[in-house]
Formats: structure tokens, C-alpha cells, sequence
């Protein structure tokens, strides 16, 4: 391997710590913020439409807090990858969408970035500084194929949601 290779690849490890990192500690970030106001985000998840939003609550925090950890880890990349896709397509679907493309109008911006940098980071792979690494699986799938496993699994996870527990109501209100 040439020095421009090694540092290509240098360059790409870099990259994949700084996504997982920027990600994952995002994920843990909101998860945590749901898990303090485990009845407030209770509240506003029945005004969007969610049956049983106190479990939604609690499903939320756990999902966002444990995919965001592995991602920082580097364990278990795809899947905690996928549940970020599935997580921010909830998101998506029941808040975001109808208010257009800016964050500004609580449009779907942000949370279509959250999720192009998750599905990243699958196609990446974790990097040599990851669990999957140290265990030897992160090219177990990796690549494109990865990348388009993630984006699928997150998104039928997304949906499945969105039809067993999502009823939206007459008119929206905004997060």
C-alpha cells in the first residue's frame, strides 16, 4: 500500500469515527431529552396521533439512547444504523413532511440528514476503531449492499410503526 492509499484510508477511518460520533451522540442527545419528560413526550406523542404514547415514549428514548450508544461504539453498525433510519422516518412521516423541507418550519430537513448520515455510515462500515472491528464482523456487510439493507430495514421498520400505532389526527399540530 502507497502513502497515498494509507492516507486515503486514514483519512476514511476519520470520517467514520467523526459520523458515528456526530450521529450516535445526536441519538443518545434526543433519546436522553425524552427520558427526562418521559410524561411530557408521553403528551405530545398523543397529539400526534401515536396509540399508547406513554410506551411510544418509552420505546423512544430506549431506541434513540441504545442505537445512538452502538453507534458510537462502532457495534452492531447496520442495525443501530437501521433504527436510526426507522426512527427518523417516524419522525418524518408523522411531524415533519407536511410542513415542507426547512427545520425552520419544522420540515424535514434535519431529520432526512440524520438519516443520509446513518445509512453513511453503514455503507462506510465502522471504521478499525470500532466493537465490530475488534470483534472481526465489520465486513460482514458493508459496502452498497449495507447501505441499501440499512435504508430498507429502517424504512419497513418505519412504516410497520406507522401502521400499527400511528392514527393521524384531523389536523397535525406541529413538534
Amino acid at each position: 500500500m502507497g502513502f497515498t492509499d494509507r492516507r486515503r484510508n486514514s483519512g476514511l477511518e476519520v470520517a467514520a469515527l467523526l459520523l458515528r460520533g456526530v450521529v450516535g451522540g445526536t441519538m443518545v442527545a434526543h433519546g436522553a431529552k425524552h427520558a427526562r419528560s418521559l410524561d411530557g413526550t408521553a403528551g405530545w406523542f398523543r397529539s400526534l396521533g401515536f396509540e399508547r404514547p406513554k410506551l411510544q415514549a418509552q420505546a423512544s428514548a430506549a431506541v434513540e439512547v441504545g442505537a445512538g450508544a452502538l453507534l458510537i461504539a462502532g457495534a452492531a453498525t447496520p442495525v443501530a444504523a437501521a433504527a436510526v433510519v426507522g426512527t427518523m422516518a417516524v419522525a418524518a412521516r408523522s411531524v415533519h413532511v407536511p410542513n415542507g423541507f426547512f427545520i425552520t418550519d419544522e420540515g424535514w430537513e434535519y431529520v432526512a440528514s440524520v438519516a443520509a448520515a446513518a445509512v453513511a455510515v453503514a455503507g462506510m462500515g465502522p471504521g478499525r476503531v470500532s466493537v465490530d472491528h475488534a470483534l472481526g464482523i465489520d465486513r460482514t456487510l458493508s459496502g452498497a449492499r449495507a447501505l441499501v439493507i440499512t435504508a430498507a430495514v429502517g424504512l419497513i421498520f418505519a412504516e410497520s410503526h406507522l401502521a400499527a400505532f400511528w392514527r393521524p389526527p384531523r389536523s397535525a399540530p406541529s413538534a
